[in-house]
């Protein structure tokens, strides 16, 4: 399925971080990718993470997973939401969702979240701190977007949930299938199901914190070093007041912490296995027999092709006209120009097919079952 009544480059332009955008009919045939039975079986799944909030007298109660099939099964008419995270990790129809969204890059894209509700079911009115598309699945769900919020706004008191004390409406809308609201950061919404069989697709995007960054990059920074200077004043004479910590012992202080992660070439690599990072890495996706070369070669012969798991991420970056470092699953690996060009495919296609030169490369399958044996990669029919 594809986007229609939608221009990416005037979205970037005027709503994206900027104000909501509601698109009717967004989809080119739009048929519903998931039956709701499958999104809540994944919730009973250890390895999922999934929530149920209900309604009830004292406000709304939540539920972490893995949940109780009979437990789903016996959800009374009272309201109830049921969230499950990442499906596009596990139902690659899902996953086709996110396509269409690619002008974000990929390393932005955090995973499809789907929600299946009751009559009157819904979170309450909340905002996220990143980007998010709502696409009505089947069902109905009536979507209200209000004031710009920031961590200051006062919230009530829940011990699981962040929602809001004052919801200021400002646009109102009943989605039906089809339809997709584009909602930024910060900005409050609420979105709440008309009528049973309610599915909404959440498409959210990752946007890290400072301080997560500066932890993450310090972790490294600290792990990788091989030298420790320490400070030294060679030069220093008397000064006036022994308590006094002059500006120059300031300065020579901090740029002793930013020469140590100044290396651009440090930084672009961890930055590339930071964006690549598992969302979930104690889940197992190696196969069960690994491969070896001759093994994958005579697949490749026969017709196969290979296809990203949609569970692992993948980008590059370039080191030079005809070399890039290839980032997997939050590991980083050295293409040079025999393989620089599969790399770049790899990122870009769903589905590659390997040329007969890249078959024939003892560089470029070395890489290939390598990820092919970690669960990056699957064989399946060529197109």
């Amino acid at each position: 399925m594809q986007l229609v009544n939608f221009d990416s480059a005037d979205f970037l332009a005027k709503y994206w971080q900027k104000k909501p955008r509601l698109i009717r009919n967004a989809w080119d045939g739009w048929v519903n990718p998931v039956d709701e039975n499958d999104v809540a079986g994944l919730a009973c799944e250890e390895e999922v993470e999934s929530r149920l909030i209900e309604h009830c007298d004292d406000g709304l109660t939540l539920t972490h997973g893995p949940m109780m099939a009979d437990r789903l099964q016996t959800l009374g008419p009272a309201a109830w939401t049921l969230l499950v995270q990442a499906v596009d990790q596990f139902i690659p129809e899902v996953a086709d969702l996110i396509e269409p969204f690619r002008f974000v890059p990929d390393w932005r894209i955090d995973d499809v979240m789907v929600s299946l509700a009751n009559d009157g079911g819904g979170v309450g009115p909340h905002f996220d701190q990143y980007d998010v598309f709502l696409i009505q699945g089947a069902g109905k769900r009536r979507w209200q977007t209000g004031q710009v919020c920031d961590a200051s706004s006062p919230l009530l008191p829940h011990d699981d949930l962040r929602l809001l004390a004052d919801f200021e409406v400002q646009d109102d809308w009943v989605l039906e299938p089809g339809d997709m609201l584009y909602v930024p950061p910060g900005i409050a919404h609420n979105g709440v199901a008309v009528g049973d069989g309610c599915m909404t697709y959440s498409i959210g995007f990752r946007a890290p914190a400072t301080s997560e960054l500066l932890a993450h990059y310090a972790d490294h920074v600290l792990l990788s070093m091989t030298e420790d200077p320490r400070y030294g004043d060679p030069d220093l004479v008397a000064q006036k007041h022994p308590g006094a910590i002059a500006p120059a012992v300031l300065q020579k202080m901090q740029r002793m912490m930013l020469d140590s992660v100044s290396d651009p070439d440090q930084f672009a690599r961890w930055a590339g296995e930071y964006a690549t990072a598992s969302k979930y890495p104690d889940i197992d996706w190696q196969p069960d027999e690994p491969f070896t070369r001759s093994m994958m070669e005579s697949e490749l012969a026969l017709g196969q092709a290979v296809r990203r798991n949609p569970a692992k991420r993948f980008a590059f970056t370039e080191i030079s006209a005809a070399a890039v470092v290839l980032f997997v699953d939050g590991e980083s690996y050295e293409c040079d120009a025999e393989m620089a060009h599969m790399a770049q495919r790899l990122c870009r296609e769903r589905i590659t097919e390997l040329s007969a030169g890249e078959i024939a490369s003892e560089s470029a399958m070395e890489l290939v079952v390598l990820l092919y044996n970690k669960g990056a990669l699957e064989l399946v029919e060529a197109d």
